[in-house]
């Protein structure tokens, strides 16, 4: 049994530290006593993270940390537990390029997986799966998270940080088109796409491809795309061209304010899952080329809703972290160094059967 200590105990942290204590010895730590509350069972430090002593001092005894804390705190927060020597799986989805902490962890002899949720995250590990095994030409990954209930103005809800979901709708999304980068504004290209189950949902570009741009450089057509309801993007875009995602202070009544984090404050309420709401997840994934000379495409589908209780995106998020944190722990993965999500292609079968046991089916087609 080993001793794991998971920083975040939001709604896909506690889902973490739940899967976990089935078999470890597990302590969440969060800033909120809230959300500490909802867990039990399990050791909880309510503690400030964002200080690097207090950090450092708690996970010292521990033989796994994994980070589940909003992408604005990931960077630093990896940082400072690859300082401390500490093996680490995050899911935070932070900007800055986490390759820069690459010679830290390698002179700390540190074994640090990022993004390790569901995309990025199992989206990565079944391309470098299939990477291992075929010549791939073409990658497309549309992966949306949505409430069962349509409900105006948003028909949204958030799992994550309210401002690392609407840094999705400001960040500039990156592709790759016949070898060449292509930088485009968030939420260009829309495009209405049918799902069976689900029906027609709208997609645009975002910025999930992440580690994949640099790591799979001999792929030349790569793109990932968000999934959202029809009508999503019209909103988003006046919202945007009108200044409430922007960072830049300006001043109201003498006060100096960022829009962004009053934007944030506002929608939260709006966005945040009551008790009885429902979600579900949706991806599709089609990666085409070519295996023992011919050409062939394999299409993964996912559709995972709301069940035993806990939130699809939590689930499909949080049971892959959970997966390569039990593959560490049992001394199968060793890189030191950053891993992105790619690199455990070769375990994609032990990951694929632990999410399927939790009831997280990808479902494969091949043509």
């Amino acid at each position: 049994m080993a001793k794991i200590i998971v920083l975040g105990a939001g709604l896909v942290g506690g889902v973490i530290a739940k899967d976990l204590a089935k078999k470890h010895k597990v302590t969440s730590v969060d800033i909120s006593k809230k959300n500490l509350n909802k867990l039990d069972g399990i050791d909880k430090i309510c503690a400030d993270i964002s200080n690097t002593k207090i950090l450092q001092d708690l996970i010292k005894e521990f033989d796994l940390v994994i980070g589940a804390v909003p992408g604005f705190m990931g960077y630093k927060m990896m940082k400072d537990v690859i300082k401390a020597g500490k093996n680490i799986v995050d899911i935070s989805f932070y900007p800055e390029d986490p390759f820069q902490l690459d010679k830290l962890a390698k002179d700390n002899n540190v074994i640090a997986v990022m993004d390790c949720g569901v995309a990025p995250g199992m989206g990565n590990i079944i391309f470098g799966y299939h990477d291992l095994n075929m010549k791939i030409t073409d990658y497309e990954c549309l992966v949306g998270g949505l409430p069962e209930r349509r409900e105006w103005p948003y028909e949204y809800q958030a799992v994550f940080s309210p401002i690392d979901v609407i840094e999705e709708y400001i960040r500039p999304a990156r592709y790759v088109q016949n070898n060449q980068i292509i930088i485009k504004e968030a939420l260009s290209d829309a495009e209405l796409i049918a799902f069976d189950e689900i029906g027609t949902l709208e997609s645009w570009n975002s910025d999930g491809l992440r580690s994949l741009i640099k790591t799979m450089t001999h792929v030349p057509n790569m793109i990932e795309k968000t999934l959202r309801y029809p009508g999503c993007i019209e909103y988003l875009k006046v919202l945007r061209s009108s200044g409430f995602f922007s960072y830049k202070e300006i001043e109201v009544n003498g006060n100096k304010i960022r829009p962004i984090d009053m934007t944030a404050k506002l929608l939260f309420p709006k966005w945040k899952m009551e008790n009885g709401d429902k979600d579900f997840t949706i991806m599709r994934i089609i990666i085409k080329g070519i295996e023992n000379g011919k050409a062939i495409t394999y299409q993964y589908n996912l559709l995972d809703r709301f069940q035993d209780n806990t939130i699809s995106m939590a689930r499909t998020t949080g049971f892959t972290c959970t997966a390569v944190a039990n593959l560490i722990l049992d001394g199968n993965y060793k890189h030191h160094g950053i891993s992105p999500p790619e690199y455990l292609g070769k375990h994609f079968k032990f990951i694929h059967d632990y999410l399927k046991e939790r009831k997280v089916n990808y479902k494969k087609v091949i043509t």
